[in-house]
């Protein structure tokens, strides 16, 4: 089957497992465009706050060495370093807030979109993201006709918006020419932050528009064909041979734990060879007797085997066993129905213990 007959089968919305798992591995609808705006309100942000005092500070320093040349040593290696320490410093000052700025900008922009986690398969090496006829269908396919819309709308924009600040501020550019070059730097700060400012404002509906197209297309890539939708109700169900294999080993364990049990137990009540059932009661830590291990036919004759290895004593009562065996359960009280029957059993066992050790 050709990956277009697949696509054209896949027709149904994604279930809720389809949607968690691709979540889990990473797959998440992003929209490219939100770092972008994010970067420029930024800039913008640096502009205002950190371009201007930063810059002066910058001028200071460049206008000590200029002004005083002569006055830096240099005379071996170590005043070099010293000097371009200093620089370094300098300069770090100007930058660090500024690229911790625009990073914290991008983490937002990731943050606000989706809730962030580590996906390890996401950086694992994958060949198959090498291969050119999905490089060539990406870059030529509907998702490629996409991006080059968009980069087109993002080129208009900009030189839609530059056009008209320029051409609102052609005067206040042809007086720059004719005042003290001091004032230049401030007149392109201001003329690049209103530039900025129109860029991040179109930018916006940029925006606004693809976090609803990657959000539709991340979902469209997510559609079941009804054979998908089958398969996984069919994995969640569990395969039947599977699940009777799984309840079997649940069942073996559990009787394994209930035969452990029965050397705990103060009596056993059966009926010779189709029921048994361990009781346990201790007056000073149970309020009634506690059901320890129960069992019919082999089951039964095991429970009597073991009781009898630990000399616990076997109590013959057809209708109490036959009774008692449906109506409890292991490691629960016997309902309040059977105090009396178990109570005369108890005394039973309690009376013949004393007359053996008298």
């Amino acid at each position: 089957m050709s990956d277009s007959q697949d696509e054209d089968s896949k027709t149904e919305e994604p279930t809720e497992k389809k949607i968690s798992d691709a979540i889990e591995k990473g797959n998440v609808p992003a929209s490219k465009e939100a770092s972008v705006l994010v970067s420029f309100l930024a800039m913008l942000l640096i502009g205002n706050f950190f371009t201007v005092a930063g810059g002066h500070r910058i001028g200071q320093v460049l206008a000590r060495f200029i002004d005083d040349a002569r006055g830096i040593q240099l005379g071996n290696a170590a005043d070099a370093i010293l000097l371009a320490r200093y620089i370094g410093m300098e300069l770090g000052l100007f930058l660090v807030p500024i690229v911790i700025l625009l990073m914290a900008g991008g983490l937002a922009a990731a943050w606000f979109q989706n809730a962030p986690r580590v996906v390890g398969e996401r950086i694992k090496p994958d060949l198959s993201r090498l291969s050119i006829s999905k490089g060539w269908k990406r870059m030529f396919g509907p998702e490629g006709l996409i991006e080059f819309l968009k980069a087109l709308f993002k080129f208009a924009t900009i030189g839609g918006v530059a056009f008209l600040v320029l051409q609102s501020d052609q005067q206040v550019l042809v007086n720059a020419m004719f005042t003290d070059p001091g004032n230049l730097p401030e007149t392109i700060l201001r003329l690049a932050m209103r530039l900025l400012s129109g860029v991040a404002i179109a930018t916006i509906v940029l925006v606004a528009a693809d976090l609803v197209w990657a959000r539709k297309n991340w979902r469209r890539k997510l559609r079941m064909s009804h054979r998908d939708i089958k398969d996984e109700h069919k994995q969640m169900e569990g395969d039947p041979l599977v699940k009777a294999r799984m309840r079997s080993l649940a069942r073996d364990r559990a009787r394994n734990r209930m035969m452990a049990g029965i050397p705990k137990a103060t009596l056993v009540i059966a009926n010779p060879t189709h029921f048994a059932v361990a009781l346990r009661y201790d007056r000073d830590e149970d309020a009634a007797p506690m059901v320890v291990a129960k069992g019919q036919d082999l089951i039964a004759l095991k429970i009597r085997q073991i009781a009898e290895e630990n000399q616990i004593p076997v109590i013959e009562n057809k209708e109490l066993a036959r009774a008692l065996f449906p109506a409890v359960e292991v490691d629960r009280m016997i309902p309040p129905q059977f105090y009396r029957a178990v109570a005369e059993v108890i005394y039973y066992v309690y009376s013949r213990s004393n007359d053996m050790v008298g």
